[in-house]
């Protein structure tokens, strides 16, 4: 079966960068999400690594309802840190090589200690902003936006299908206003 040539079109002005480092990145976020559900029965989500932490240090009911998830929270968590720290120690620092890497076009790659990490050209305030943004939202809609996308869209909950539909038009609606008004990092 040949692909429809109109198809392939629209999917590349989709990804002008290609769709490869899309499909490969997709593809272990859902493996690793399937892992930890299957190890744990724990659906992986990082929005509730505050207040199960605060849990260690306060007895308010609300923080000790993750007492006993708390410990593979952490864990989770900088997992996520370390797996970061681990792409930038190879992939990043050229000395694992892939097609599927390009270096970003925005921010600045530095490095420390033959480490290469990368900076955002954008301002602290906006990231704080934005930062404060993501956690009202996230308490607002249940779960972070990774949480609903991977895990409940994976597993076909509605709640997450309308929450997943509702971030991605909040942000193409944010994106391409913030991009007409000309504001750049």
């Amino acid at each position: 079966m040949v692909a429809d040539p109109v198809a392939l079109q629209v999917a590349a002005e989709l990804f002008p960068n290609g769709i490869s480092r899309y499909a490969v990145g997709g593809l272990l976020v859902g493996l690793g999400a399937v892992v930890i559900y299957v190890g744990t029965g724990i659906p992986a989500g990082a929005s509730t690594f505050l207040e199960s932490t605060l849990s260690y240090v306060s007895e308010q009911s609300r923080f000790q309802q993750y007492v006993a998830s708390r410990d593979w929270r952490v864990v989770f968590t900088l997992g996520i840190i370390l797996g970061a720290l681990a792409f930038a120690a190879t992939i990043q620092s050229g000395v694992i090589t892939t097609a599927l890497y390009e270096p970003g076009t925005t921010g600045e790659l530095y490095e420390v200690g033959g480490v290469t990490l990368w900076t955002t050209d954008v301002q602290a305030w906006r990231l704080l902003v934005g930062g404060v943004f993501v956690g009202i939202g996230t308490r607002i809609g249940k779960g972070c936006t990774s949480g609903h996308g991977v895990c409940g869209v994976g597993s076909a909950s509605k709640t997450s299908l309308v929450g997943v539909l509702t971030f991605l038009t909040v942000a193409i609606v944010t994106a391409q206003t913030v991009a007409a008004l000309g504001v750049s990092p």
